[in-house]
C-alpha cells in the first residue's frame, strides 16, 4: 500500500496495537518501556516509534492536540492495520475527590468538540472499548496509583475552560462547566471523544488513561491543589494494559 498521507508510513510495521500520546515529545519517553524501541517515522504533527511487546509490535505515535488531528491519526492508523488504540494523555480534575498525580481512565467522553459530529450525530455516545478500559484500571491500580474510572469532559477550547468569563459564549461554558460537575464529571481534557467515536465507527478498539496534572476547582474552593506533570504512572499503566491485552488476545 501506498504511505498514509498525513502519519507517512504505510502497513509494513506489522502492529495491530499503538500507543498515542499527544505530544510529539513524549513518543521517544513511552518507547524507551517496549523491547527493540526505534525511531519509525515523523510527518507534521505525528512522530512514530516502533517496538515490542511480548513479541509483538507496538507503535507509538503522537496525535498533537484537539479532536482533527487524533481523528486524522485514528484513521490512517486502522489504515496501516491497527485495532486497538490506547490513548496517554494529561488533564485537569473536576471531581473534588480527584488530585494531582492521580489517573482517571476514561469510559466515556463528553463530546463538547466539534470533530465527532462530522461522524454521528451528538446523541451517539462517546464510549471506551470495556476490555481496554478494564487493562487500564487493572493496570493503575497494579502500579499503586489511585485510578478513577468514569466520564470526562472533552473539549476544543483550552482557554475556553480555563478563562470562560472573557469569552463571548461565557455564560453557556460557565453553566455546562457547572453541569458536567454536578453529574459527576472527573476531568477534562481535548481527544477522548473523538477517539472514542471515531474507533467505534471503524470497528477499533479504544480505551484512555490521563494523569491528573491539577484540579481547578480544588483551587476554587480553597482545598490542597498538588500539581504533578510527570507522566510516568500513566505511560506505565498504558504499556501493561497492552501487554494484558496481548495476553488475552493470544488466550
Amino acid at each position: 500500500m501506498e504511505k498514509m498521507y498525513h502519519v507517512g508510513f504505510d502497513d509494513s510495521h506489522g502492529a495491530k496495537y499503538a500507543i498515542l500520546p499527544g505530544d510529539p515529545g513524549r513518543v521517544e519517553k513511552i518507547a524507551a518501556y517496549l523491547e527493540e524501541p526505534r525511531f519509525y517515522c515523523q510527518n507534521r504533527e505525528y512522530t512514530t516509534w516502533l517496538g515490542k511487546l511480548e513479541g509483538e509490535p507496538v507503535l507509538v505515535m503522537s496525535t498533537g492536540m484537539g479532536g482533527p488531528s487524533t481523528a486524522i491519526g485514528v484513521e490512517e492508523l486502522y489504515q496501516t492495520g491497527v485495532r486497538t488504540l490506547v490513548r496517554i494523555g494529561t488533564c485537569g480534575g473536576m471531581a473534588t475527590p480527584v488530585m494531582g498525580g492521580d489517573l482517571v481512565v476514561a469510559n466515556a467522553a463528553i463530546r463538547m468538540e466539534g470533530t465527532s459530529k462530522e461522524y454521528v450525530p451528538i446523541e451517539f455516545p462517546a464510549v471506551s472499548n470495556i476490555e481496554v478500559t478494564n487493562a487500564l484500571v487493572a493496570a493503575g491500580k497494579a502500579l499503586g496509583v489511585t485510578t478513577h474510572c468514569g466520564v470526562v469532559q472533552c473539549k476544543d477550547s483550552f482557554y475556553g475552560q480555563h478563562s470562560p468569563e472573557r469569552m463571548p459564549m461565557g455564560e453557556e461554558l460557565m453553566s455546562k462547566w457547572r453541569s458536567w460537575i454536578m453529574a459527576g464529571c472527573l476531568a477534562s481534557e481535548m481527544e477522548s471523544s473523538a477517539l472514542f467515536i471515531v474507533s467505534a465507527v471503524l470497528g477499533a478498539r479504544a480505551g484512555c488513561v490521563l494523569n491528573v496534572c491539577w484540579n481547578q476547582e480544588r483551587k476554587r474552593q480553597g482545598l490542597s491543589n498538588p500539581e504533578c506533570h510527570d507522566t510516568t504512572m500513566a505511560v506505565r499503566a498504558a504499556v501493561e494494559a497492552v501487554r494484558s491485552l496481548f495476553r488475552q488476545d493470544k488466550g
